[in-house]
């Protein structure tokens, strides 16, 4: 079973001399000599260095109180999430997961073995809590190929207590660098052990890589756009790293992570069928669909929940004399129900076939795109003529919208008008960086549109839920009136929204006519 530990840590050089005194530390009563630890790391990646191309680390311990398996995600600098599995002579199937996304098919070997004698030294304060873990490693690392090398060196490592106050690494930071010690020039041992470590002749300085840590052409990978063409893939290559970045977020059911999975995929999407005129749409539709479909099922649960989180929290509004009947009961029991996926489900696709083939496929596309004549012209001129007709397909809608009367097909309207500005922001996110100012304003312009859109549909999709659930407790025998009641509400909601339009719309036109 996995378990996920939190690490804010520093790292420094250190020669022989070993540790400072730390006993000055403000808030440090006491050092206490904990023992010297043998610890044996072996480091694994792909052939190719995925994993390390990715910042992502991958090892096997044996020694001291965590040995097992270790997989680490940056997270901030200085802090990584850490998660551990049980010592197992093969990678356990939970970490295979989390970096399924980075190494596909690839197999994961043994790259480097560190070998290190670690002296610990616990800071506590007067009533003997732990602050701090102060460590002084003596490491050797030797390279697990034919032509690699070995290295030696000594490093302090300073690991803040769970749930300790940050602020107190600087005050041992102070303490260190007044005693001479200096910060490790490495953000971890694997990286200073590669660098140090490369066989002999080899060039110490790495290809740029691709999210999956394959060789790109370091031109389209780092240059600065130029042309449309350059713009349009710097924005597919951002989503598609957002992807595969956000795979083990998602398989960890981290906050929020399966919506912006979702929006990635949405983004993406958009931008094939905003610049049809820079990538073929020959290539670009099928991947469009392959991307619907996994936009489908990462929102299996994802609506259901959204729309239970809703009902909830109006129900939670209301006076308690509006509530009648077993209204929570019925409510928890309709979402079950309705909740047409589970986490077996999600994690399933994301093993599957058919989605690392995809991965795969937008790998090829933003190294090899299939790029039109317009991808060479000019990103004023090209993208913005893409985002005109965006927004005048918007304008359309909305204009078209407004002039129906409140019902069915004026919700639908509204919808489709929603979904065209969610395009157009999208849009001009892509040509922001090329089109500065205008195209940032027509972002935020559309997300208010969009918000406001946005909310009238969710009225739209409650009241449809509510006469579910209505139906479902008068079969029952069970009163209805508290979903009438939601209803009303919910109404009153989508009569707000749709009276808010025309002045917002008239905002929004004047401002695009600035």
């Amino acid at each position: 079973m996995a378990e996920t530990k939190r690490e804010i840590e520093r790292k420094y050089e250190s020669d022989d001399s070993g540790l400072p005194d730390l006993t000055g530390v403000p808030g440090v009563a006491a050092v206490l000599d904990k023992g010297v630890a043998e610890l044996d790391a072996t480091y694994y990646d792909t052939a190719d260095a995925r994993l390390s191309a990715a910042s992502l680390t991958l090892r096997r311990r044996t020694g001291g109180s965590d040995e097992g398996w270790h997989l680490k995600f940056p997270v901030a600098p200085g802090v990584r999430d850490e998660i551990r599995a049980p010592l197992s002579d093969t990678l356990p199937r939970a970490l295979a997961g989390l970096i399924r996304s980075h190494v596909r098919d690839a197999e994961v070997a043994p790259v480097v073995r560190l070998r290190s004698a670690r002296d610990v030294r616990d800071l506590v304060d007067a009533e003997g809590r732990l602050l701090a873990e102060v460590s002084v490693d003596a490491v050797r690392a030797d390279r697990l190929t034919a032509d690699g090398g070995s290295a030696q060196w000594t490093e302090i490592e300073v690991e803040l207590a769970d749930g300790g106050d940050p602020d107190f690494l600087d005050k041992v930071d102070k303490r260190l660098r007044k005693a001479g010690v200096r910060p490790s020039r490495s953000a971890s041992k694997l990286a200073r052990a590669l660098a140090e470590t490369e066989p002999k002749g080899k060039k110490k300085s790495r290809p740029k890589a691709r999210q999956d840590g394959k060789p790109t052409a370091a031109a389209s990978a780092s240059a600065t756009p130029v042309t449309a063409g350059d713009h349009v893939l710097a924005y597919l290559r951002a989503q598609r790293d957002a992807i595969v970045q956000l795979d083990p977020a998602v398989r960890r059911d981290l906050p929020d992570s399966v919506h912006r999975m979702r929006v990635a995929t949405r983004r993406t999407r958009s931008a094939f069928r905003s610049y049809a005129k820079v990538l073929d749409r020959a290539a670009t539709d099928p991947i469009g669909e392959e991307l619907k479909w996994l936009a489908g099922e990462l929102g299996v649960d994802r609506d259901q929940e959204v729309l239970t989180d809703r009902l909830t929290a109006a129900l939670d509004a209301l006076p308690r004399p509006l509530v009648t009947g077993p209204v929570r009961n019925r409510l928890r029991t309709w979402a079950r129900a309705r909740s047409g996926g589970s986490r077996r489900r999600l994690i399933a696709v994301l093993d599957g076939k058919r989605y690392l083939a995809l991965l795969d496929t937008l790998d090829r596309l933003v190294d090899e795109p299939p790029l039109l004549t317009a991808a060479a012209g000019a990103p004023q001129k090209v993208l913005a003529k893409a985002v005109r007709k965006d927004f005048g397909q918007v304008a359309a809608l909305v204009e078209e919208a407004l002039s129906q009367p409140p019902g069915a097909d004026r919700d639908l309207a509204l919808h489709d008008a929603r979904k065209k500005a969610k395009r157009t922001r999208y849009s001009a996110e892509t040509a922001a960086p090329a089109l500065g100012g205008p195209a940032a304003e027509l972002v935020r312009l559309m997300k208010s549109l969009q918000s406001l859109l946005g909310d009238h549909q969710d009225s739209v999709m409650t009241r449809e839920a509510l006469r579910d659930l209505a139906a479902q407790a008068h079969a029952a025998g069970e009163s209805t009136f508290t979903y009438g009641v939601l209803y009303a509400r919910e109404e009153r909601r989508a009569e707000l929204a749709e009276a808010a339009l025309p002045q917002a719309w008239e905002t929004i036109g004047a401002a695009m006519e600035v």
